[in-house]
């Protein structure tokens, strides 16, 4: 028991890191929802995640199929597993560099606030197709990690309760701080970047970009504390 507690709470420690994608994702999708329905977003979104986590552990089998290759072109060899990430990651760059767009360019456009209050069954679609990468991203990793099934879906589900708990917090703080809406929105980018380098071969290390988006969250906390005591003077 005490053999299978370790890989189990590295398992859940390593699906916590990944899943902060998927929270920062929802947090922003939701705040373009009236306040009412935001958190109906994060637990049908999170809920959604684990159950879709669920189903492909059952068809595991299938899953490690999507590493074999499936064609070459220009030396560069493309898998199922490959192709779902680069789709996933072109549609992360895109909703990531529109969202900046219009946090920037049209933030003080009412139109915008308009268009994006009635949208709750087009923005679960869209956390749905990001849980689709995440998911099988992570369950590949899960399986590089251990053997036993069950270790695996208690993972899942011990995981997504943490980040249910998390959600609401991190999305208030988002939506409290306007720089670091933009700040996470910067990761999610990255992120994107990262998931079609990897699709196409070009495999970036995760711990380096956690790594720079740490020291970016902490130069913002400390221009933060600066300019809030410059202000009251």
């Amino acid at each position: 028991m005490i053999d299978a507690l370790i890989p189990l709470l590295s398992l859940i420690a390593l699906e916590v890191i990944l899943g902060i994608d998927n929270i920062i994702f929802i947090s922003i999708l939701a705040d373009k929802l009236p306040e009412a329905q935001r958190n109906k977003l994060r637990y049908w979104g999170l809920s959604l995640a684990m159950i879709m986590r669920l189903v492909l552990l059952a068809f595991i089998a299938w899953i490690l199929k999507l590493d074999k290759e499936l064609f070459r072109f220009q030396d560069i060899s493309f898998s199922g597993k490959a192709i779902i990430l680069i789709v996933g990651g072109l549609f992360l760059i895109y909703k990531s560099t529109r969202e900046i767009y219009h946090k920037t360019e049209l933030a003080n456009d009412p139109r915008q606030t308009q268009k994006a209050a009635g949208g709750f069954s087009r923005l679960l679609g869209e956390v749905i197709v990001l849980d689709l990468v995440f998911s099988i991203d992570s369950i590949i990793t899960a399986v590089g990690m251990v053997q036993e099934l069950w270790v695996m879906y208690t993972a899942v589900i011990v995981t997504v309760m943490i980040m249910l708990v998390a959600s609401a917090p991190i999305s208030a703080f988002i939506q409290k701080h306007p720089s670091f809406k933009i700040l996470a929105l910067c990761f999610l980018l990255m992120i994107g970047v990262a998931l079609l380098a990897d699709g196409l071969g070009f495999h970036i290390p995760k711990g380096y970009i956690y790594f720079s988006m740490a020291f970016a969250f902490l130069v913002d906390i400390i221009q933060m504390k600066t300019i809030k005591p410059a202000v009251k003077q």
